[in-house]
């Protein structure tokens, strides 16, 4: 059944084969907002979308592009929805895809949002309401988190910065030892403890 939430000034649509928009990421959005105020022009990128709506409230008060990636089609069909009934439609591109595939070689986003499952696989049974695939982590809770990594390392413009959600600060600190980070191409700015999970400033090195 499709539910309607609202998040911030936007209205999501979604159901229960996607995740629910958690009122708290909407510190996400605004964080990357913020820092589109500075960063060099071009597109947003947003991985592991779901419903779109953390992206779309990025975006909203901006004139920049907006490409969402998610592997769901069911996620993937809502945030094209969503971005209809945002009235942004027309600078919003969204891409069904893996993480892996769904980016060219040759784009480069001064600003990515990345929102992956970060619930380790053994936990994932305390949330039985939310999609496994939404919330499985692996046995860790960064295995998506890391291909997320990968795209930022591979597709984060000159100057730009990425957001990052992930659930604890452990789990920041377990990610700061990847070769992005230890190789200096990528550098982790700011942490920030939110209600229910952590968002990640990534910078280029």
């Amino acid at each position: 059944m499709t539910e309607h939430l609202a998040f911030g000034p936007l209205t999501i649509v979604f159901d229960e084969r996607v995740l629910r928009p958690r009122e708290w990421t909407a510190a996400q959005s605004a964080w990357a907002a913020e820092l589109m105020a500075t960063a060099p022009p071009g597109p947003v990128l947003e991985l592991c979308s779901g419903a779109g709506h953390i992206g779309l409230l990025a975006v909203l008060v901006s004139s920049r592009p907006l490409v969402c990636v998610d592997a769901s089609a069911a996620a993937c069909d809502y945030a094209r929805a969503n971005a209809v009934a945002a009235g942004i439609a027309d600078r919003v591109e969204v891409r069904e895809g893996r993480l892996e595939t769904a980016v060219r070689d040759d784009e480069l986003f001064p600003v990515v949002i990345a929102d992956p499952p970060w619930v380790p696989a053994a936990d994932t049974g305390r949330f039985p309401e939310d999609p496994l695939t939404a919330i499985d982590g692996g046995a860790d809770g960064l295995d998506v988190a890391r291909a997320c990594l990968a795209v930022v390392d591979r597709h984060l413009a000159p100057g730009g910065s990425a957001v990052l959600q992930v659930g604890t600060t452990a789990q920041v600190d377990v990610l700061a030892s990847e070769p992005s980070f230890a190789e200096g191409r990528l550098a982790v700015v700011e942490v920030r403890q939110e209600e229910r999970g952590v968002l990640v400033r990534i910078d280029r090195g």
